[in-house]
């Protein structure tokens, strides 16, 4: 996925499976914020499951439980006790055990959602991992970001800017960052939001569901009647 890294693993079969799709960003940018809103948008209509990563703790994956957004057994945790990207792009064999548990529990699945830990601009998912990825940024670390490249801001299928409500506090301007990030993109979507004021995060959720739907008329994925995967 990455232009810039050599993708060491080929391509999971797409057909009737899940389409998996893998968050990643830097640390504190969003991304369980984003995971947990996603459930909370999708789990009344889809059948998900989600994988967290963490170097040395379980705590995304605690927070997601904790937060009720997901049936806690639908939750599972990786330890990579490594750099994050190493996990998600280089030795992607834990994180693919837990898809593949999931999807054996309880499938057949609509969406499985990867969320990786926090890393740098240079993150970016194997395709024999994910079959789509989004990259999270926020305002915080001001306008500058988006124009700094990497393959993570620059090859992602959609890269997602947060935390927009602080924009004023820290003097980013929300139109360099759209005009910048538009300019290293190619066409690619970027959509900005405050995950503390939308915490649904319509927009994103919107472009998922497009995404999965694509998907399953593509990939002849088993259609049934969707039992909501929301917690009690």
């Amino acid at each position: 996925m990455g232009a810039q890294h050599d993708d060491l693993h080929d391509a999971a079969d797409p057909h009737g499976r899940a389409l998996r799709l893998g968050i990643g960003g830097p640390v504190g940018s969003g991304k369980t914020a984003l995971v947990a809103a996603l459930c909370r948008s999708l789990g009344p209509s889809m059948r998900l499951g989600v994988v967290t990563n963490d170097i040395y703790t379980t705590e995304d994956a605690e927070f997601l439980r904790r937060a009720g957004v997901l049936d806690p057994e639908r939750i599972l945790a990786v330890q990579t006790g490594c750099c994050p990207h190493t996990a998600i792009r280089d030795d992607i064999a834990a994180n693919l055990d837990a898809v593949e548990t999931l999807e054996e529990r309880f499938g057949p699945l609509d969406l499985v959602i990867v969320e990786s830990g926090g890393d740098n601009l240079t993150a970016t998912f194997s395709r024999g991992l994910a079959d789509r990825q989004i990259f999270v940024l926020d305002v915080s670390g001001g306008d500058k970001v988006p124009r700094k490249g990497g393959p993570g801001v620059t090859t992602a299928d959609l890269l997602v800017v947060n935390k927009t409500d602080l924009a004023p506090l820290v003097g980013a301007d929300l139109t360099v960052m759209s005009r910048d990030a538009a300019a290293v993109r190619d066409g690619r979507p970027v959509l900005f939001t405050s995950l503390r004021e939308d915490r649904s995060a319509h927009s994103v959720a919107e472009w998922v569901t497009s995404l999965v739907n694509t998907w399953k008329h593509a990939n002849d994925h088993v259609h049934e009647h969707t039992t909501p995967t929301t917690a009690a």
